[in-house]
């Protein structure tokens, strides 16, 4: 049993919030954006009722104290040891990444990714005028469930390719679950060094890690990369809009920095800064306890898929809690499928085609992290809708 109520309901409903308040009906249950129902961890929410407490709301500095945060939170729980130098705060990390193309690319080049991919991997590649270039994942079999691996050779040949200039990593990787060893990442720094690429790291959901499974930050594998992080994720606290680009490279964060300035994401709000001083500093445990939680709806989700939806395939769940489900025996197309699901069964999950036009196609991804009651009412009004499916007959 949790000291910390994650089966509490929490009506989010009415607080301007995507999730919930976007649904096209107010009986919509969303398993989709990636957001927590989750109140945060009772450190957070002290920490940001002192500062509303006092009144003021002002521009603010980032002071020592928040540098000190990040620096002790992956020296003692990654063994990452970052020197305060190495790090620039934004926004968030979809601005960092932003930035981060725009600092080291030239329009007309091209970034890899391992797809499918996050879709904001696409716009943001694309926005800054530069070309994605896709090496698909291979589907594997690990403990008798699917699961991906990167295919070496093709993943090489892109970055032999001459207007390859950036490899895009998401570590864990969203949507297929995986969380890459250190002996993969040594061989994607391997790959790219030898070639000229520079290796950009994703990290955002570097703290959801299921059992049996370690997080291994690029930056212990190399110091000649970039890396992208938040407690944002790990912590549910995306709207405080709080993020970190970390590298060792002067020249990079000359540049970086640059692009944050050009951009005008350099200026972070107040609740941002206290709400990761009070996630790194105090929230351990509320996170250990989460993480339990997040694996327990994972084993509650692939029980009903074996007994109610057997039709179905969940991918192996390493890391994050977004779980990558074969649907493609339904024999529908998964655009059609999701708009079914919220039409008919109001249920919103995500079409894997969001996360790459071939390689997602044939999957829907799913957002476990909500009380279980709502997650299991979620699947049994999917499981009406696929059961509808078969009684229609085929053409």
């Amino acid at each position: 049993m949790s000291k910390y109520n994650f089966d509490q309901i929490v009506e989010r409903r009415g607080t301007n919030c995507v999730k919930w308040d976007e649904s096209p009906t107010p009986d919509v249950i969303p398993l989709w954006v990636a957001d927590m129902d989750f109140q945060v961890a009772p450190a957070i929410q002290q920490a940001l009722e002192e500062r509303v407490r006092h009144g003021v709301f002002g521009y603010n500095i980032v002071p020592d104290s928040y540098y000190q945060a990040v620096i002790t939170w992956f020296s003692h729980r990654h063994q990452w040891h970052i020197e305060r130098d190495s790090i620039l705060y934004t926004t968030a990390v979809v601005p960092a990444m932003s930035c981060v193309i725009k600092a080291l690319t030239m329009p007309g080049e091209k970034v890899l990714i391992l797809s499918p991919a996050y879709n904001c991997f696409f716009s943001s590649i694309r926005n800054n005028g530069c070309e994605v270039l896709e090496s698909s994942l291979m589907r594997c079999q690990r403990d008798n469930q699917p699961t991906f691996q990167v295919d070496w050779h093709h993943f090489e040949t892109c970055c032999a390719d001459e207007k390859t200039t950036v490899f895009l990593l998401c570590n864990p990787h969203n949507p297929s679950g995986r969380v890459w060893t250190r002996e993969e990442l040594a061989r994607m720094y391997d790959i790219c060094h030898r070639h000229g690429v520079t290796v950009v790291s994703d990290e955002i959901h570097c703290e959801l890690i299921m059992p049996g499974q370690q997080f291994v930050p690029m930056g212990t594998v190399t110091p000649d990369c970039i890396v992208m992080n938040s407690p944002s994720k790990n912590f549910n606290t995306a709207g405080l809009q709080i993020a970190n680009i970390i590298t060792p490279n002067a020249e990079w964060r000359r540049r970086i920095d640059r692009a944050i300035n050009i951009n005008e994401v350099c200026d972070v709000n107040p609740f941002g800064i206290v709400a990761l001083e009070a996630a790194y500093n105090d929230s351990a445990d509320w996170l250990d306890h989460l993480c339990r939680y997040l694996w327990e709806n994972y084993q509650a989700l692939l029980r009903f898929v074996a007994s109610e939806l057997p039709s179905l395939v969940v991918c192996r769940l390493e890391g994050t809690y977004l779980p990558w489900v074969d649907v493609s025996s339904l024999g529908i197309p998964v655009n059609e499928l999701c708009d079914r699901l919220l039409s008919e069964g109001h249920v919103w999950v995500n079409p894997g085609t969001m996360y790459g036009p071939q390689s997602g196609q044939g999957y829907i991804r799913l957002n476990i992290a909500c009380p279980r009651a709502l997650l299991l009412e979620g699947l049994q009004r999917i499981k009406r809708v696929v059961d509808a499916l078969g009684s229609i007959p085929q053409p």
